[in-house]
């Protein structure tokens, strides 16, 4: 049952993280138990576990939907990130070794060759090299109840989707965070990094609500 449960939970989490689930989806219980090979009791303990995760929502009738995210649900979600991941930061200046730096200046050089040609901008993978380049930051950090905290946040805004949002300006200015970070880590300033960090996570924000006042 567990190995059941712990399937269901990947399979399901996965989809919603790759954007298979929009926001708002019905996740219908038999249909996902066929699909993923297992019965419909271990679906729902998956679902449970991904509704505490925040991921998902029941609505009063018991239906599991992909969470959905109003305006103030955005700015809490930007605020705590900014905090916990400017902390995370400016551990990661004290303790991140050279390897794990020269690591996130090639991620650095692979997201800016993405805006060095015409044709249409790859945003799905600048998103995955961003969070790779933000995970070799928590994991510079070491500390496992920091990770846990973040993870989650993190993830939200792959849901969110917030660099298919950016205009080009943006994402310009997003790059030079990353290289201010790679600086600062390279100083072995934590102030520095954490700075630049929460600059970083709220210029997001800012690109986001932009984007949904439209």
């Amino acid at each position: 049952m567990a190995r059941a449960v712990d399937k269901a939970y990947e399979v399901i989490r996965t989809a919603v993280l790759q954007g298979e689930f929009g926001i708002g989806t019905r996740l219908k219980e038999n249909e996902l138990a066929e699909s993923i090979g297992v019965s419909r009791t271990p679906v729902r303990e998956a679902l449970r576990r991904l509704n505490s995760e925040g991921l998902i929502e029941f609505e009063s009738n018991h239906r599991a939907t992909v969470a959905r995210w109003g305006e103030e649900d955005v700015e809490g979600l930007f605020r705590l990130r900014a905090m916990l991941e400017g902390f995370a930061t400016a551990l990661a200046a004290e303790r991140i070794g050279k390897t794990q730096i020269a690591t996130l200046s090639t991620l650095a050089d692979q997201m800016e060759q993405t805006l060095e040609t015409k044709k249409r901008i790859n945003f799905d993978r600048i998103s995955q090299l961003n969070s790779q380049f933000h995970k070799i930051i928590l994991d510079a950090a070491n500390s496992k109840r920091l990770s846990a905290l973040m993870t989650g946040l993190i993830e939200m805004t792959v849901i969110l989707k917030t660099y298919q949002r950016y205009t080009a300006a943006e994402l310009m200015r997003s790059f030079s965070h990353h290289r201010e970070l790679i600086a600062a880590f390279s100083a072995q300033d934590p102030e520095w990094a954490r700075a630049v960090m929460t600059a970083h996570i709220l210029a997001a924000r800012a690109s986001y609500l932009r984007s949904n006042a439209r």
